[in-house]
């Protein structure tokens, strides 16, 4: 026992000090790029686009993203699985972003393409369809990518610091998606055409980010030779009974639900409430910009409050800003500015710790299994995540056609109620009551510590065993 102490105190002292080169990390977040900017896309635009452009009734093409998330009940779980399983000379998680990168932007190509002329049923039916073999590329290529956060370091804080890199890159990328998109749709007459043209630039943009960043990281020895023993539904049993993984989900679940609300929102708040159509790149910019220059000061204030209490400030902040949005009248849209500001700088906190956060509940499962099972954790949040932002749309689709929302014309005062409830309070307050799950979140810098002696150990064991 005495022989294997110094190597337990050696091992601890690298995984401690070893930090992350930072062409490691930028060759990371640029992988990030394309997704930000086809995620932004589809969260302020894709139902819009089908409401005003496509001309489906909201409540239709709702229902129809919402459909794809019944695939996604299976593929996230499943997908991340498959890459705990898998043994390639290019990595487990690498393989899968190269080989899928192309699909995936074709799978984009074919969202924002709707053919002239096809019923309404016909349509409901494309929709579906062109989700669900986008969401499948998403998440073969996604998943693994994301997994990557956990094994390319050990440390508490490294994980914070490479997804800040990553977040520093993509809500930029996010923020040109915000304003370029209407843009790029807006230069041509037939609307219809323009979006297509949308769809093809940003699909080969995210096939070649991603192409681009697998080149350039490498996954570990140690993770790339230990494979999940576990057959899928173990796994997923395995990883929803984790306690602090429960506790976690469920509130990024409901807070992500809220956001997805707002973001999808944003668009008819300003162009049917405040009548600023011609401002509404500005004020989503605005917000992303602050989301930006927010994300060192959340990553410094971690480090002394931890991801859990930090990551609840800033959703609280932003919470509290955009339910005081539900009182502005048209006369006082400036004051949108202010409100979008706050937001911003309080759900900066949204992008950076979450993600982290997962990546430490993968190092508790190990300490239990012995197995890296990132890719499993991963899945189901990539689960959580696109349920939660399919459900808000779907959700607001049905609140639109419920309170008599009609498209391109003035709104009546049923349909702003509906407008403004769903964009402020309602998240607002949804957000707030989640927040106790993360100001006690069980996992904080002391007890990561505690998991990586242990981890340390197992390590050391292992080596004197060979």
């Amino acid at each position: 026992m005495e022989r294997g102490k110094p190597k337990k105190e050696e091992s601890l002292k690298n995984n401690e000090e070893v930090k992350l080169p930072l062409k490691t990390k930028m060759f990371y977040g640029i992988g990030d790029i394309g997704n930000a900017i086809i995620n932004s896309a589809i969260q302020f635009y894709l139902l819009k686009f089908y409401t005003d452009i496509a001309l489906i009734l909201p409540v239709l093409a709702g229902n129809a993203l919402l459909i794809g998330k019944i695939w996604d009940a299976i593929n996230d779980p499943l997908f991340g699985w498959l890459t705990d399983k898998t043994d390639s000379k290019l990595g487990r998680r690498r393989v899968f972003m190269i080989w899928g990168a192309i699909p995936l932007g074709i799978s984009i190509m074919l969202l924002w393409f709707i053919p002239k002329g096809l019923s309404t049923t016909t349509t409901f039916i494309w929709i579906a369809l062109t989700f669900i073999l986008f969401d499948t590329f998403w998440t073969l290529t996604n998943v693994p990518y994301y997994a990557l956060t956990s094994e390319l370091t050990d440390d508490y804080d490294e994980r914070s610091s490479l997804t800040t890199t990553r977040m520093v890159m993509a809500v930029p990328a996010y923020l040109v998606g915000v304003a370029l998109t209407p843009l790029l749709a807006g230069l041509f007459s037939d609307g219809r055409k323009g979006w297509a043209y949308v769809g093809i630039i940003y699909g080969v943009i995210c096939a070649a980010v991603l192409l681009i960043s697998a080149a350039g990281i490498k996954e570990r020895k140690k993770v790339m030779q230990t494979k999940a023993k576990t057959n899928v539904w173990q796994s997923v049993k395995i990883a929803l009974s984790n306690k602090p993984f429960q506790r976690l989900c469920i509130a990024y679940f409901v807070i992500n639900l809220a956001f997805a609300m707002v973001k999808t929102l944003m668009a008819y708040y300003l162009e049917y409430q405040l009548l600023m159509k011609n401002e509404i790149s500005l004020v989503m910019g605005l917000m992303l910009i602050c989301v930006t220059l927010s994300l060192p000061f959340w990553k410094k204030l971690s480090e002394k409050l931890d991801k859990g209490k930090s990551y609840a400030l800033g959703t609280g902040i932003g919470a509290i800003a955009i339910s005081i949005s539900f009182f502005l009248k048209p006369e006082q849209g400036k004051l949108v500015y202010i409100l979008s500001a706050l937001a911003g700088i309080g759900f900066g906190s949204q992008w950076i710790f979450p993600w982290s956060m997962v990546a430490d509940v993968a190092d508790y499962d190990r300490v239990q299994s012995g197995e890296f099972r990132s890719g499993m954790y991963y899945g189901i949040w990539g689960l959580a995540t696109k349920i939660s932002e399919a459900l808000a749309i779907a959700g607001i689709g049905w609140m639109l056609t419920g309170f008599g929302y009609v498209p391109n014309v003035v709104q009546s005062s049923k349909s702003l109620l509906g407008i403004r409830l769903f964009f402020g309070p309602i998240p607002g307050i949804i957000i707030i009551v989640t927040l106790p799950l993360l100001i006690w979140y069980p996992i904080d810098r002391k007890k990561h510590s505690e998991i990586r002696e242990k981890l340390a150990a197992m390590e050391s064991q292992s080596g004197e065993n060979l």
